[in-house]
């Protein structure tokens, strides 16, 4: 092993360039190797001319630690070739030009490995790579924490801090203007980050897409503040979250695709018609993914990168770095891709957040036509 790639890919996150520079420093002071970023994930790999990679050393990640984003910079759809639908599961696959072409690259550049750091689209296509030859290991990221294998992901404890400090606001108004406010977080399929944040920031209303909810409970839960004086309520929404019998929200993008979001505007619609008080609607969107990752993200980060240099070292290629009882291990590939980590129903943390009164919009009516009483209202 004289020289090795890094590339990021996916959606950014706080924390990335806390790996890449993990990954450089681990690799020059312990190994002696040289490094490569790769620009614009696995794009950047198989793009012709020179612009797809740069050489990073010491002086390349100097100050990156606290900056969010990635210094190497990412993508999410694919304009060379890199991928095509597959016929019969209808899934994005590696399209045979481009294994060849980035097998080529690679030894063309005398790269040895690639450190690739993503989320499940990410490792997915890293899989595949690998399968057709390319040594790589991976570093798990996402702020959603919904990949399998791993207790968290770096990334989404400062999105949870992002959507904690946002209700910490809305606190404020909501109770200034006597409103219903809604705050729509992100978290795909998973409610993690609305989970959190839910419980951090005092959230009277959670809702999951775990757990399908109703207007009518949420209503009940309402009036039951009202009831007692509190003329406000704060509501925290995943972008997956679900009525009971109803489908998820998605909303048309300027490339014509699709993506979630939609819920916490027709939560705050329905709220306003139907439990007759004033809502409004906040949607942290891509806040989330900004801003200076928090400490606990720069150090798993950090324990991440350094690891997954060691991988290499030892010539475990197909595995991924992943946190298990406080302690970073390796899994293979094939262990966190293709599935989703949610919430479970019985977590812990729900069973707690409903002690202290929060609704998830599920509770059962009793025969009197009321809510179930719970902790703030007990």
């Amino acid at each position: 092993m004289r020289r090795i790639g890094v590339l990021t890919g996916g959606g950014d996150a706080p924390g990335l360039n806390a790996v890449i520079r993990a990954v450089v420093k681990s690799a020059i002071n312990v190994y002696g190797w040289e490094v490569y970023g790769i620009h614009d994930g696995f794009e950047g790999l198989i793009r012709e001319g020179a612009e797809g990679v740069s050489p990073l050393d010491l002086r390349a990640v100097r100050g990156i630690l606290p900056r969010g984003g990635t210094i190497l910079g990412t993508v999410n759809y694919s304009t060379t070739g890199l991928l095509q639908r597959d016929p019969v599961t209808g899934r994005s696959i590696v399209t045979e030009w481009a294994k060849e072409t980035a097998r080529a690259r690679l030894a063309e550049l005398q790269i040895d490995a690639l450190v690739i750091i993503g989320g499940d689209g990410t490792m997915t296509m890293g899989e595949q790579f690998y399968r057709a030859g390319v040594n790589l290991v991976g570093v798990p990221k996402t702020i959603d924490n919904d990949l399998p294998a791993t207790e968290y992901t770096f990334g989404f404890d400062t999105a949870v801090d992002t959507a904690t400090d946002a209700i910490d606001k809305l606190h404020t108004t909501a109770e200034s203007h006597h409103r219903v406010m809604v705050l729509e977080v992100m978290g795909r399929n998973a409610g993690w980050i609305a989970l959190y944040a839910g419980v951090a920031g005092g959230a009277d209303v959670i809702l999951i897409p775990e757990l399908p909810f109703t207007v009518e409970a949420m209503c009940r839960k309402i009036a039951r503040r009202r009831a007692l004086g509190r003329r406000f309520s704060i509501i925290v929404v995943a972008e997956g979250a679900v009525p009971v019998g109803g489908a998820q929200f998605y909303e048309a993008t300027s490339s014509g695709q699709e993506r979630l979001g939609g819920i916490g505007e027709w939560v705050a619609a329905e709220i306003s018609l139907r439990c007759n008080v004033q809502s409004r609607t906040v949607v942290l969107g891509h806040l989330q993914r900004g801003g200076s990752p928090s400490a606990f993200d720069r150090v798993l980060a950090t324990r991440f990168g350094a690891e997954a240099v060691h991988l290499l070292a030892d010539g475990r290629f197909g595995q991924v770095v992943t946190l298990e009882c406080g302690q970073i291990i390796a899994v293979p590939l094939e262990a966190v891709t293709g599935r989703q980590r949610t919430v479970p129903p019985e977590s812990s943390l729900i069973r707690t957040a409903q002690d202290l009164g929060i609704s998830f919009g599920n509770e059962a009516s009793r025969s009197t036509g009321e809510g179930v009483v719970t902790g703030e209202e007990a």
